[in-house]
């Protein structure tokens, strides 16, 4: 029986590299080593196993019959360790990271993000308060890590991730839009879309009233899905039931909002890995 001893990963691996390859100079070049170097390793990789792995042919080389029985498990061997290596690595990073996040995006965009970092990061555990993220940005670094926040377009600071635009939506079987005074469903104060709203509708001389005001993006979704309120949304967590409104229905055009990453002052590992996880998930 073949002792694993012998199957040297850096031999392995200069072994793969010929047989892609099917050339010991581009091989070298790929290892960054030279010709003579990989050739000595397949001559060792030759003696230890007693077989000859390749052969010579006019345009380079071929695995020979021995070698197209080891390059599979030469391939699955060198791929085992680089996940084990990955594995504890990813092991090694360990701790709790606080995060704050705007209801939407904690409800439909972060989960799977955030599971996918949890299965790369077995040992950091992740928590996630939503709401509005106005006073979020004033406690963090005390009680957040990150936050996740909207801001005016071109204002905010932190890291872009992407730009919203807010759509004008209500309940798909009643043209709500047409009422006047326009009911409106919003959040509370704070809410940098319920500014705009307001702000929009009376620069355009449009009366309107609060329908429904809630701190829960799905009371007010559901409110506007029943046709009671025209309520407004971002386009990249558009809720099911609703449909858009435009300039075309009678109503104004709204700014767009930039989400932003924000980061603590002093980060911990952890918390580093999670910043660019979720700045590489959610740029747009």
């Amino acid at each position: 029986m073949m002792n694993a001893s012998l199957l040297d990963p850096d031999l392995l691996r200069a072994f793969v590299a010929v047989a892609e390859q099917q050339s010991f100079t581009r091989a070298a070049a790929r290892l960054n080593r030279t010709q003579s170097a990989v050739s000595m390793q397949i001559r060792r990789l030759e003696s230890r196993l007693g077989v000859v792995l390749f052969e010579r042919a006019s345009d380079g080389v071929r695995l020979s019959r021995a070698g197209e029985g080891l390059i599979g498990y030469a391939r699955r061997i060198l791929l085992l360790g680089e996940e084990a290596v990955g594995r504890l690595r990813a092991d090694a990073v360990r701790g709790a990271v606080r995060i704050g996040v705007m209801e939407d995006y904690g409800t439909c965009m972060l989960p799977p993000v955030l599971a996918g970092f949890a299965a790369a990061h077995p040992a950091v555990s992740i928590e996630m308060e939503t709401g509005l993220t106005g006073g979020m940005m004033e406690r963090l670094g005390d009680a957040y890590d990150l936050v996740i926040a909207m801001h005016p377009e071109g204002a905010g600071g932190g890291r872009l991730l992407r730009r919203e635009r807010p759509i004008w939506a209500t309940g798909i079987g009643r043209a709500v839009e047409s009422l006047d005074p326009l009911p409106l469903a919003l959040y509370p104060q704070g809410c940098l879309f319920r500014r705009w709203v307001i702000e929009a509708l009376d620069a355009a001389h449009r009366p309107w009233r609060l329908a429904f005001v809630s701190h829960s993006l799905g009371a007010v979704a559901a409110i506007a899905a029943q046709g009671l309120a025209v309520t407004v949304v971002k386009s990249a967590t558009f809720p099911p039931g609703l449909r858009a409104l435009s300039v075309a229905d009678g109503l104004p055009s709204l700014p767009a909002a930039d989400i932003r990453l924000h980061c603590a002052a002093s980060l911990s590992p952890a918390a580093a890995l999670l910043a660019d996880h979720l700045a590489e998930a959610l740029s747009a």
